[in-house]
């Protein structure tokens, strides 16, 4: 179902031309390429079969107003400033590209499904013009495609390219998708090829010569503010097909960073703690597959290891979550999930904006939703926790948070960012229901010296070391030095869960009690804290050893982030 909110009024007027269309006798056979999520020339099949079976190609791209409406129940904004100016870069990038190869990129504002008959009578295309587009799977994409299919009387044809396996090659049908992760990994691992990618020619066929291109729209255009780039932010990237070749070439060629991700992918600052893949995977501006091959090649002549093998692994996430939702359709987005039962989530708005602008009192959480406002990323160590406190500890609709997790992330992947919600909240594909991040124990393990929430609550930049994370313990005389007055200078924690004060002044601290300072290493005994109680690590049994990863993909588990 599409959002219900006011369209915006730039797509109720057609696109201005200049000069008038010269009607010429009908062109032999056309093909209009659609892109939508998947904005990049190599390994693209929608645009290598135009190219192979027409003597002309439009590729084309629809500024969909339904893209720019509220989201489905709470209304937010479905595409926020941060991805609308990647999508504008990738965009004007994919422009660029085929432009080099004697192409040009054909922009329209509009539903598609109005645009390309339009297109095809102002062109005057007949029946045997050739629609291509790469296949979506879920509900809004679906109407879309169906509706092409009925109103544009033309040959009309799909590809697969987001996964990394093809759907064609799995070893079962879509139905019989396993519900558990490792049960599908163990079935597709090592037993379904991966397909070679799609090369296209130097130069590609022409436009048809009486169409007129259009322009790519501006933020004034689109009714959005052009946010600016933090200089905190750990993606620093530039949209478009380019910058993502160029990241793969320096994570991998460059500086090795490869050879070293499951070691760092749990960091929280800076761009190379983790590949940051995940947001050109989202918009289609890399091709999973063009990972593949190139770790392939890495593996043969640089080095193969653990790390390696993960960032395959986690492409193999994200496969999962799109093939899930091919299975259970809408009920993705139902509010018992793909479990379905009844759950009484609860929808304290005043706990949701807390949460939502990072003034929980919980500086871990807050640190992370601070910075997802102010760049439109956040770590995955960082997703996994402020999913789960909005979930577990706050009891709220997970709905809240993965319709603002779409407004807001550059990274937005319809299947991987509800798959993920559906997982954290307990009614999705994690056997375990009950799990829950304890978040001070979380940021103690990934944050000990506060350093990254320092670096993103200011109000708390003058308290020292791994203190920070219960602030609501320290003595006066260490807030007074700190400059924080509680419930004035920085709230009060809205919540408490029980779980926290065995992480306050543990045995093994360095700070004294007193400072309410604590370690961020040790148990009650001395031993490990992690994996006790309700706030215990993700353990290292097969089956959860994807989910522990803190990986560089989506969220918790689908794409290298």
């Amino acid at each position: 179902m599409f959002r219900s909110s006011v369209i915006l009024q730039v797509f109720l007027k057609p696109l201005k031309v200049t000069g008038r269309l010269k009607m010429t006798a009908r062109p032999s056979n056309v093909g209009i390429v659609l892109f939508r999520n998947d904005l990049r020339i190599h390994d693209n099949e929608a645009i290598f079969l135009a190219n192979k079976n027409c003597s002309q190609v439009l590729p084309l791209y629809c500024f969909d107003p339904r893209h720019f409406q509220g989201t489905y129940h709470y209304n937010f904004p479905k595409t926020g400033s941060h991805r609308a100016k990647f999508l504008l870069e990738c965009i004007a990038d994919l422009k660029a590209n085929l432009q080099r190869k004697g192409s040009d990129l054909v922009v329209r504002l509009g539903k598609p499904e109005n645009v390309i008959p339009e297109l095809m009578t102002n062109l005057n295309l007949g029946t045997d013009t050739m629609v291509v587009m790469q296949k979506e799977v879920t509900d809004e994409e679906l109407k879309v495609e169906k509706a092409l299919k009925e109103k544009s009387k033309s040959k009309f044809e799909t590809v697969w390219g987001h996964t990394l396996h093809h759907k064609e090659d799995l070893p079962f049908q879509i139905k019989h998708l396993p519900d558990v992760y490792t049960q599908f990994r163990k079935k597709v691992e090592g037993n379904t090829p991966i397909r070679k990618c799609f090369q296209l020619p130097d130069s590609l066929k022409p436009l048809p010569s009486n169409v007129e291109v259009g322009t790519i729209p501006t933020f004034q255009d689109l009714h959005l503010s052009e946010p600016g780039r933090n200089p905190n932010s750990a993606f620093p990237f530039s949209g478009g097909e380019s910058a993502a070749l160029e990241r793969l070439e320096n994570y991998l060629w460059a500086s090795d960073n490869v050879s070293t991700y499951k070691e760092t992918r749990n960091g929280m600052i800076g761009a190379e703690y983790s590949t940051k893949f995940s947001s050109w995977l989202a918009h289609g501006c890399i091709s999973p597959r063009k990972i593949y091959w190139e770790i392939q090649k890495y593996e043969q002549e640089r080095t193969a290891n653990q790390s390696t093998y993960w960032v395959i692994f986690e492409l193999l996430w994200r496969d999962y979550f799109r093939l899930v939702a091919m299975k259970f359709g809408n009920q993705l987005f139902f509010s018992s999930g793909i479990k379905g039962g009844h759950v009484q989530w609860k929808k304290n708005m005043l706990h949701f904006k807390a949460w939502q602008e990072g003034k929980t009192g919980v500086p871990y959480v807050d640190a992370n939703m601070r910075e997802l406002a102010a760049s439109g990323f956040m770590s995955n160590r960082g997703r996994q926790n402020v999913a789960s406190f909005l979930t577990k500890d706050l009891e709220l609709d997970w709905r809240l948070g993965a319709e603002w997790f779409e407004s807001m992330l550059i990274d937005h992947d319809v299947c991987s960012n509800y798959g993920n919600w559906l997982y954290s909240a307990g009614i999705g594909n994690d056997p375990r229901e009950n799990r829950k991040f304890n978040v001070v124990k979380q940021g103690l393990d990934y944050d000990g010296q506060g350093e990254y929430i320092r670096l993103w609550v200011p109000e708390l930049k003058e308290v020292k070391d791994g203190r920070v994370h219960c602030i609501w313990t320290a003595s006066k005389t260490i807030l007074d030095s700190s400059g924080v007055s509680l419930g004035e200078t920085y709230p009060y924690p809205i919540v408490m869960a029980p779980e926290w004060s065995r992480h306050v002044n543990r045995p093994g601290s360095s700070h004294s009690a007193s400072g309410g300072g604590f370690s961020s290493g040790k148990g009650p005994r001395g031993g490990s804290a992690r994996g006790r109680g309700g706030g215990r690590g993700r353990g290292h049994s097969d089956q959860s050893v994807g989910q522990k990863r803190g990986i560089d993909f989506y969220f918790k588990n689908s794409t290298p982030r």
